[in-house]
């Protein structure tokens, strides 16, 4: 039911995931889903803990075996992949809160977290620097491939170059934070 509730969030948007659209797709009446959801909420944040557990999973692979800014650069392109492939799922994580440490969004989203401070570990990051290195990079990537994804980059540069531009930024940046030396 979750599956086909993020692929239809995929196709319509998340604001098109309905219950009663669900129900159509998965071909059972709207009552049925009850069964497996307990409402639109419910299935909004199952999406979401799917979300980012499909984008820890990409994340996560990407950087395996690598460090510095190769991890980061496949970090950032994983993300931006996920995100420009799933934008509805995608959407649904963005403003969810846990309800704890327990909850499958809290888990999920630790994992994502996980794969991020993987490509870290290679800039000699300072303790109390390391959240916000992680909100700077998670900003970048999220507002790149959400711009993106929404069509808001409508001048004639390349895209992919931009993106590039974005890694290198971040590298550089990181780099002097943690004072690792240029490669």
């Amino acid at each position: 039911m979750v599956a086909a509730g993020a692929a239809l969030a995929d196709e319509r948007g998340l604001a098109g995931l309905t219950m009663g659209a669900l129900a159509e797709r998965v071909g059972v009446r709207t009552p049925s889903l009850y069964k497996h959801v307990s409402g639109q909420d419910d299935l909004n944040r199952r999406i979401a803990a799917l979300a980012l557990n499909e984008a820890a999973d990409a994340v996560g692979h990407a950087v395996q075996g690598i460090a510095g800014r190769d991890a980061l650069a496949a970090a950032a392109r994983a993300f931006r992949a996920f995100v420009l492939a799933h934008p509805g799922r995608y959407a649904a994580t963005i403003g969810v809160e846990p309800s704890g440490p327990e909850d499958p969004l809290a888990v999920a989203a630790e994992r994502l977290l996980g794969g991020f401070m993987a490509a870290l570990r290679g800039y000699a990051i300072a303790g109390p620097d390391v959240d916000h290195a992680l909100r700077v990079l998670r900003s970048l990537c999220h507002g790149f491939a959400t711009l993106e994804g929404g069509n808001g980059f409508r001048w004639n540069t390349d895209v992919e170059e931009s993106f590039e531009w974005l890694i290198t930024f971040a590298d550089r940046g990181l780099r002097a934070l943690g004072g690792t030396p240029p490669e």
